[in-house]
């Protein structure tokens, strides 16, 4: 009988084990089929990344608000300067031509991002390089605005008398029109391999990957950061000691009258623009440099790493910041944002009532 016990009870052992391992290798199965991007495709699909659910519900709802925030306040900053007459000048017309490549930004680039995030692409081959060169078009477009709004500084604070003639409302149209047009053909020349074959560096169905190789990254470099930067940078070098030199002279009135007519003394209104923008631009370039710190390590810069992804929102949250610095530091911003919430720009005439 004993005999007969221990037979049975080794038995259900085998049986318990074998079940076991059957559950675990469904489960198993299971873990694997929802790790895959495309169930359908379990042999050529990506696979997932593993992530805490907590975290990425987090990033989630963090990054989505940025988008939000990031196309709600540049909408309003192209609604003020559009409509109201009395914001139609030249340094307007280039935070304009920011703030519509800061929209775009949000409304596309930031959502399609915040989907990418997952470590899969549904959106196919198309998407894929129309989505990539948007961004490619967006981020020089914003580079060039940069740059154009240094320039205009720097006429308006050291040759304040000429700025009037030399800076006018065509040119500065004419001006942003050749940024955008040669932000879309830099862009189309530099992916042009790209946009033939998007899928040409994929490893997997599921992968949207843009490679350039080591001479075209390098130009991208010089003409996107480098070249930009330090025009950038010594334009304003130059409006600092200008400005802090005209300052100190009106401290002093150690210059005649007659001396004060003909030297360019600048405006309160225009140091304080200058003041602003310059914040700008120093935001801009806090955001942009940790990007291209990679390429100047020798780094993949398309690694998937904590600090790639970092400061890669970091460069987009750029077009959150600058119209944070507008309602900070321009008192027209807040109250054409009043205007604009309390619907009063529905009014008849409202595009004459006085902001500055």
């Amino acid at each position: 009988m004993a005999e007969v016990l221990t037979l049975t009870t080794k038995v259900r052992e085998q049986e318990l084990l074998s079940y076991s391992s059957t559950s675990l290798s469904m489960i198993m199965a299971i873990i694997e089929e929802v790790q895959v991007c495309f169930p359908m495709l379990p042999n050529t699909s990506c696979r997932k990344p593993l992530q805490n659910r907590a975290e990425t519900i987090f990033n989630y709802i963090l990054l989505s608000c940025i988008s939000v925030l990031t196309v709600i306040l540049n909408l309003l900053v192209i609604m003020s300067i559009s409509h109201f007459r009395q914001l139609h000048t030249s340094t307007n017309f280039l935070l304009l031509s920011l703030a519509i490549s800061d929209f775009f930004v949000g409304l596309f680039v930031m959502p399609i991002q915040i989907l990418q995030t997952g470590g899969c692409w549904f959106g196919g081959n198309f998407l894929c390089a129309l989505y990539n060169y948007l961004a490619f078009i967006l981020t020089s477009a914003s580079v060039g605005n940069m740059v154009l709004i240094s320039v205009d500084r720097y006429v308006a604070i050291c040759d304040p008398l000429c700025y009037s003639r030399k800076v006018t409302v065509r040119r500065v149209q004419l001006c942003v029109g050749l940024c955008w047009a040669c932000s879309v053909f830099y862009s189309g020349v530099i992916m042009m391999d790209f946009l033939k074959q998007p899928d040409k560096y994929n490893s997997c169905y599921g992968e949207c990957i843009f490679v350039v190789d080591f001479i075209t990254g390098a130009v991208d470099i010089l003409v996107t950061f480098i070249g930009p930067v330090t025009v950038i940078i010594v334009l304003y070098m130059r409006v600092f000691v200008v400005a802090v030199s005209q300052a100190r002279a009106m401290r002093s009135h150690v210059t005649s009258v007659t001396k004060r007519s003909s030297v360019c003394v600048t405006k309160k209104s225009e140091r304080k623009a200058a003041r602003t923008l310059g914040i700008v631009v120093l935001v801009f370039l806090i955001c942009f440099c940790p990007n291209y710190y990679p390429s100047f390590t020798g780094e993949d810069n398309l690694s998937s790493d904590e600090f790639s992804v970092f400061a890669l929102w970091l460069l987009y949250c750029n077009s959150c910041f600058n119209p944070v610095v507008y309602a900070l530091f321009y008192p027209w911003f807040r109250r054409s944002m009043k205007l604009i919430v309390s619907f009063q720009i529905l009014q008849p005439n409202s595009c004459d009532i006085c902001i500055l």
